[in-house]
Protein backbone atom coordinates (compact mmCIF):
# COMPACT_ATOMS: atom_id res chain seq x y z
CA UNK A 1 0.00 0.00 0.00
CA UNK A 2 1.37 3.47 -1.33
CA UNK A 3 2.11 6.11 1.46
CA UNK A 4 -0.28 8.72 2.08
CA UNK A 5 0.38 11.87 0.52
CA UNK A 6 1.13 14.99 2.76
CA UNK A 7 3.10 17.53 3.27
CA UNK A 8 6.71 17.05 3.58
CA UNK A 9 7.69 18.14 7.33
CA UNK A 10 10.27 16.96 9.77
CA UNK A 11 7.12 17.48 12.66
CA UNK A 12 3.61 17.10 12.26
CA UNK A 13 3.38 18.68 15.08
CA UNK A 14 3.07 21.26 12.62
CA UNK A 15 -0.08 20.89 11.00
CA UNK A 16 -2.79 21.60 13.45
CA UNK A 17 -5.34 20.09 10.83
CA UNK A 18 -5.54 17.07 8.96
CA UNK A 19 -2.74 15.97 5.92
CA UNK A 20 -4.35 13.99 4.19
CA UNK A 21 -7.57 12.35 3.43
CA UNK A 22 -7.36 9.37 5.04
CA UNK A 23 -10.33 10.34 7.34
CA UNK A 24 -13.22 12.14 5.71
CA UNK A 25 -14.13 15.09 7.97
CA UNK A 26 -18.11 16.02 8.34
CA UNK A 27 -18.88 19.58 7.61
CA UNK A 28 -22.30 19.00 8.53
CA UNK A 29 -24.06 18.33 11.77
CA UNK A 30 -26.34 15.71 9.67
CA UNK A 31 -22.46 14.31 8.86
CA UNK A 32 -21.64 13.68 12.78
CA UNK A 33 -24.73 12.29 13.66
CA UNK A 34 -23.60 8.73 12.40
CA UNK A 35 -20.55 9.01 15.01
CA UNK A 36 -23.09 10.07 18.10
CA UNK A 37 -22.78 7.07 20.95
CA UNK A 38 -26.13 6.45 22.66
CA UNK A 39 -27.44 7.40 25.54
CA UNK A 40 -27.00 3.89 27.14
CA UNK A 41 -22.98 4.14 26.38
CA UNK A 42 -22.88 7.46 27.79
CA UNK A 43 -24.66 6.10 31.47
CA UNK A 44 -22.05 2.75 30.50
CA UNK A 45 -19.26 4.48 30.88
CA UNK A 46 -20.39 6.65 33.66
CA UNK A 47 -20.83 3.65 35.92
CA UNK A 48 -18.20 0.89 34.93
CA UNK A 49 -15.59 3.49 33.96
CA UNK A 50 -15.39 2.31 30.45
CA UNK A 51 -17.63 1.52 27.12
CA UNK A 52 -15.80 -0.67 24.37
CA UNK A 53 -17.18 -1.63 21.03
CA UNK A 54 -17.02 1.45 18.94
CA UNK A 55 -15.38 0.97 15.35
CA UNK A 56 -12.51 3.63 14.79
CA UNK A 57 -10.77 2.36 11.60
CA UNK A 58 -11.76 0.64 8.37
CA UNK A 59 -9.62 -2.15 6.79
CA UNK A 60 -8.08 0.40 4.28
CA UNK A 61 -7.02 2.21 7.08
CA UNK A 62 -5.54 -0.52 9.69
CA UNK A 63 -3.57 -1.51 6.92
CA UNK A 64 -2.10 1.96 6.18
CA UNK A 65 -1.16 2.55 10.15
CA UNK A 66 0.27 -1.14 10.44
CA UNK A 67 2.33 -0.20 7.31
CA UNK A 68 3.38 3.23 9.00
CA UNK A 69 4.16 1.70 12.20
CA UNK A 70 6.87 -0.89 10.98
CA UNK A 71 8.49 1.95 9.91
CA UNK A 72 8.25 3.36 13.33
CA UNK A 73 9.48 0.22 15.23
CA UNK A 74 12.47 1.16 12.77
CA UNK A 75 12.77 4.81 13.71
CA UNK A 76 16.43 6.30 13.02
CA UNK A 77 17.86 8.79 15.39
CA UNK A 78 15.98 12.08 13.92
CA UNK A 79 12.82 10.79 13.86
CA UNK A 80 13.10 9.59 17.64
CA UNK A 81 14.11 12.93 18.71
CA UNK A 82 10.47 13.64 18.33
CA UNK A 83 9.55 11.15 19.92
CA UNK A 84 8.57 11.91 24.21
CA UNK A 85 9.44 8.29 24.75
CA UNK A 86 10.97 5.52 22.80
CA UNK A 87 11.56 1.72 23.63
CA UNK A 88 12.19 -0.89 21.39
CA UNK A 89 11.50 -2.85 25.04
CA UNK A 90 10.33 -1.89 28.22
CA UNK A 91 9.68 -4.98 29.39
CA UNK A 92 11.90 -5.78 32.99
CA UNK A 93 11.97 -9.38 31.39
CA UNK A 94 14.14 -9.58 28.32
CA UNK A 95 12.42 -12.69 26.94
CA UNK A 96 9.24 -11.07 26.57
CA UNK A 97 9.09 -7.70 24.70
CA UNK A 98 7.08 -4.61 24.78
CA UNK A 99 7.70 -1.76 21.98
CA UNK A 100 6.10 1.46 23.76
CA UNK A 101 6.95 5.01 21.78
CA UNK A 102 5.11 8.11 22.94
CA UNK A 103 4.17 11.01 20.27
CA UNK A 104 4.12 8.78 16.77
CA UNK A 105 1.52 11.59 15.79
CA UNK A 106 4.72 13.76 15.18
CA UNK A 107 6.33 11.16 12.75
CA UNK A 108 4.11 9.57 10.32
CA UNK A 109 0.93 11.68 8.05
CA UNK A 110 -1.51 8.43 9.50
CA UNK A 111 -0.68 8.35 13.17
CA UNK A 112 -1.00 12.27 12.57
CA UNK A 113 -4.46 12.35 11.26
CA UNK A 114 -5.96 9.39 13.40
CA UNK A 115 -6.44 12.14 16.38
CA UNK A 116 -8.65 13.54 13.76
CA UNK A 117 -10.95 10.62 12.86
CA UNK A 118 -14.84 11.81 13.47
CA UNK A 119 -15.67 8.74 15.29
CA UNK A 120 -12.73 9.17 17.58
CA UNK A 121 -13.62 12.65 18.07
CA UNK A 122 -17.25 12.83 18.73
CA UNK A 123 -17.03 10.30 21.11
CA UNK A 124 -14.23 11.78 23.26
CA UNK A 125 -16.18 15.07 22.99
CA UNK A 126 -18.89 12.86 24.27
CA UNK A 127 -17.07 10.80 27.31
CA UNK A 128 -15.43 14.18 28.36
CA UNK A 129 -18.55 16.66 28.48
CA UNK A 130 -16.90 19.27 26.31
CA UNK A 131 -13.98 20.99 23.89
CA UNK A 132 -10.39 18.72 23.82
CA UNK A 133 -6.93 19.02 22.72
CA UNK A 134 -4.65 16.20 22.38
CA UNK A 135 -2.92 15.02 25.18
CA UNK A 136 -0.86 12.59 23.99
CA UNK A 137 -0.32 9.14 21.59
CA UNK A 138 1.13 6.16 22.60
CA UNK A 139 1.91 2.93 20.73
CA UNK A 140 2.06 -0.54 22.45
CA UNK A 141 2.70 -3.76 20.62
CA UNK A 142 3.37 -7.06 21.82
CA UNK A 143 5.04 -9.81 19.19
CA UNK A 144 3.69 -13.44 18.62
CA UNK A 145 4.91 -15.77 21.31
CA UNK A 146 6.66 -13.59 23.51
CA UNK A 147 4.83 -10.12 23.79
CA UNK A 148 5.06 -8.37 27.19
CA UNK A 149 2.76 -7.43 29.91
CA UNK A 150 1.38 -4.47 30.72
CA UNK A 151 0.59 -4.27 33.95
CA UNK A 152 -2.47 -3.14 35.97
CA UNK A 153 -2.38 0.66 37.08
CA UNK A 154 -4.14 4.22 36.42
CA UNK A 155 -3.34 6.59 33.85
CA UNK A 156 -3.73 9.85 35.94
CA UNK A 157 -1.17 8.30 38.41
CA UNK A 158 1.34 8.78 35.42
CA UNK A 159 -0.29 12.08 33.87
CA UNK A 160 -0.24 14.48 37.55
CA UNK A 161 2.10 16.77 36.38
CA UNK A 162 -1.19 18.42 34.78
CA UNK A 163 -4.32 19.19 36.44
CA UNK A 164 -7.36 19.07 36.73
CA UNK A 165 -8.30 15.60 36.01
CA UNK A 166 -10.18 15.49 33.07
CA UNK A 167 -8.94 13.13 30.46
CA UNK A 168 -9.84 10.37 28.92
CA UNK A 169 -7.98 7.15 26.82
CA UNK A 170 -8.72 5.76 24.08
CA UNK A 171 -7.16 2.33 23.23
CA UNK A 172 -7.66 1.10 19.61
CA UNK A 173 -6.61 -2.36 18.15
CA UNK A 174 -4.62 -2.95 15.29
CA UNK A 175 -4.76 -6.35 15.30
CA UNK A 176 -7.61 -8.54 16.67
CA UNK A 177 -7.72 -8.48 20.33
CA UNK A 178 -8.32 -11.57 22.73
CA UNK A 179 -6.98 -13.57 26.05
CA UNK A 180 -4.71 -15.27 23.93
CA UNK A 181 -2.82 -12.87 22.50
CA UNK A 182 -2.81 -10.27 25.67
CA UNK A 183 -6.14 -8.11 25.14
CA UNK A 184 -6.97 -4.98 27.51
CA UNK A 185 -8.96 -5.82 31.12
CA UNK A 186 -10.63 -3.58 32.65
CA UNK A 187 -11.60 -3.22 36.33
CA UNK A 188 -15.30 -1.87 36.09
CA UNK A 189 -16.29 0.42 38.50
CA UNK A 190 -12.54 1.06 39.35
CA UNK A 191 -12.52 4.60 38.54
CA UNK A 192 -14.52 5.60 41.79
CA UNK A 193 -11.64 4.44 44.34
CA UNK A 194 -9.64 7.18 44.19
CA UNK A 195 -5.92 7.78 42.89
CA UNK A 196 -4.17 5.06 43.93
CA UNK A 197 0.05 4.67 44.01
CA UNK A 198 2.01 3.51 41.28
CA UNK A 199 3.12 -0.02 41.16
CA UNK A 200 4.98 -0.36 38.21
CA UNK A 201 3.98 -0.31 34.54
CA UNK A 202 5.99 -3.69 33.68
CA UNK A 203 7.37 -6.67 35.88
CA UNK A 204 4.96 -7.98 38.10
CA UNK A 205 1.30 -7.81 36.17
CA UNK A 206 -0.62 -7.96 39.70
CA UNK A 207 1.34 -5.58 42.39
CA UNK A 208 -1.36 -3.36 42.64
CA UNK A 209 -3.36 -5.94 44.55
CA UNK A 210 -0.74 -4.93 47.04
CA UNK A 211 -2.20 -1.07 47.77
CA UNK A 212 -6.09 -2.19 46.97
CA UNK A 213 -7.86 -2.84 50.05
CA UNK A 214 -9.30 -6.31 50.93
CA UNK A 215 -13.00 -4.96 49.36
CA UNK A 216 -11.01 -3.53 46.05
CA UNK A 217 -9.47 -7.13 45.97
CA UNK A 218 -12.73 -8.52 46.37
CA UNK A 219 -13.75 -6.25 43.03
CA UNK A 220 -10.71 -6.73 40.91
CA UNK A 221 -11.07 -10.73 40.88
CA UNK A 222 -14.63 -9.63 38.70
CA UNK A 223 -11.69 -8.23 35.75
CA UNK A 224 -13.37 -8.36 32.29
CA UNK A 225 -11.46 -9.30 29.35
CA UNK A 226 -11.93 -6.65 26.59
CA UNK A 227 -12.02 -8.62 23.23
CA UNK A 228 -11.93 -6.86 20.43
CA UNK A 229 -11.69 -6.75 16.77
CA UNK A 230 -9.13 -4.91 15.15
CA UNK A 231 -10.30 -1.42 14.18
CA UNK A 232 -12.44 -0.97 17.15
CA UNK A 233 -11.85 1.08 20.39
CA UNK A 234 -12.48 1.48 24.08
CA UNK A 235 -12.27 4.76 25.94
CA UNK A 236 -11.87 4.36 29.52
CA UNK A 237 -11.64 7.39 32.41
CA UNK A 238 -8.03 7.95 34.07
CA UNK A 239 -8.52 6.37 37.21
CA UNK A 240 -10.06 3.20 35.66
CA UNK A 241 -7.66 -0.05 36.41
CA UNK A 242 -6.79 -1.58 33.48
CA UNK A 243 -3.52 -4.14 32.63
CA UNK A 244 -3.20 -6.64 29.66
CA UNK A 245 -1.41 -10.19 29.83
CA UNK A 246 1.38 -11.60 27.94
CA UNK A 247 0.88 -12.78 24.13
CA UNK A 248 1.52 -16.36 23.78
CA UNK A 249 -0.21 -16.94 20.65
CA UNK A 250 0.69 -16.96 17.51
CA UNK A 251 -0.64 -13.79 16.24
CA UNK A 252 0.80 -9.91 17.18
CA UNK A 253 -1.10 -7.60 19.14
CA UNK A 254 -0.77 -4.19 18.32
CA UNK A 255 -2.42 -0.98 19.24
CA UNK A 256 -2.62 2.68 19.28
CA UNK A 257 -3.79 4.58 22.11
CA UNK A 258 -5.00 8.37 22.01
CA UNK A 259 -4.83 10.56 25.13
CA UNK A 260 -6.69 13.44 24.99
CA UNK A 261 -7.56 16.42 27.95
CA UNK A 262 -10.17 19.01 28.59
CA UNK A 263 -9.47 22.24 26.52
CA UNK A 264 -8.07 24.13 29.55
CA UNK A 265 -6.11 21.42 31.19
CA UNK A 266 -2.72 23.49 33.09
CA UNK A 267 0.35 22.33 33.65
CA UNK A 268 1.46 21.12 37.05
CA UNK A 269 4.85 20.62 36.86
CA UNK A 270 6.41 22.36 39.83
CA UNK A 271 6.83 19.84 42.09
CA UNK A 272 5.87 16.44 40.07
CA UNK A 273 7.86 14.33 41.50
CA UNK A 274 8.96 11.96 37.97
CA UNK A 275 10.35 15.37 36.31
CA UNK A 276 13.18 12.76 34.66
CA UNK A 277 10.10 11.25 32.84
CA UNK A 278 9.01 14.74 31.52
CA UNK A 279 12.67 15.58 30.13
CA UNK A 280 11.19 14.79 26.19
CA UNK A 281 7.95 16.12 26.37
CA UNK A 282 6.89 19.31 25.46
CA UNK A 283 6.86 22.63 27.62
CA UNK A 284 4.40 22.33 30.42
CA UNK A 285 4.46 25.62 32.71
CA UNK A 286 2.56 25.10 35.89
CA UNK A 287 -0.49 26.67 35.69
CA UNK A 288 -0.74 27.83 32.06
CA UNK A 289 -3.24 26.35 29.82
CA UNK A 290 -1.27 23.46 27.67
CA UNK A 291 -2.45 25.21 24.87
CA UNK A 292 0.69 24.95 22.21
CA UNK A 293 0.83 23.14 18.87
CA UNK A 294 1.71 20.43 20.83
CA UNK A 295 -1.22 19.93 21.97
CA UNK A 296 -3.87 20.71 19.15
CA UNK A 297 -7.62 21.66 19.63
CA UNK A 298 -9.30 18.52 18.05
CA UNK A 299 -13.18 19.10 18.82
CA UNK A 300 -15.45 22.23 19.95
CA UNK A 301 -18.62 20.15 19.61
CA UNK A 302 -20.90 23.09 21.00
CA UNK A 303 -19.98 24.89 17.94
CA UNK A 304 -19.47 22.56 15.28
CA UNK A 305 -22.64 20.27 15.89
CA UNK A 306 -25.61 23.24 15.71
CA UNK A 307 -28.64 21.78 16.51
CA UNK A 308 -27.83 18.00 16.87
CA UNK A 309 -28.60 16.30 20.14
CA UNK A 310 -25.74 14.55 21.54
CA UNK A 311 -25.69 12.66 25.16
CA UNK A 312 -22.93 13.66 27.35
CA UNK A 313 -21.21 12.76 30.31
CA UNK A 314 -21.63 14.95 33.33
CA UNK A 315 -18.32 15.68 33.87
CA UNK A 316 -18.40 17.75 36.96
CA UNK A 317 -19.51 14.83 38.75
CA UNK A 318 -17.25 12.18 36.89
CA UNK A 319 -13.90 14.07 36.84
CA UNK A 320 -12.02 15.76 39.78
CA UNK A 321 -12.17 19.31 38.77
CA UNK A 322 -10.55 20.95 42.03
Amino acid sequence: MKDLASPSSSDFANYSMPVSDLFHQPSTAAEWAQYVLTEEQIISFQNDGFVSGIRILSEEQIGILNSELVKLQAAGNEEKKLFYHYESNESEDPGQVLFHAIGGWRVTPGFHDLIWSPAYRMAAYQLLGGAFRLFHDQLFCKPAKHGGVVAWHQDFSYWTFTKPMHHLTCWIGLDDATKENGCLYYVPGSHKWGLLPITGLTGDMDAVTQVLTVEQNDVFRNKVANELPKGYASFHHPLTMHGSYANYSERPRRAVVINAMASDTLGNTARYERADALHNFPVMEQDKVLNSKFFPLLFEGDRELGSLHVPKVDWELLYDMK
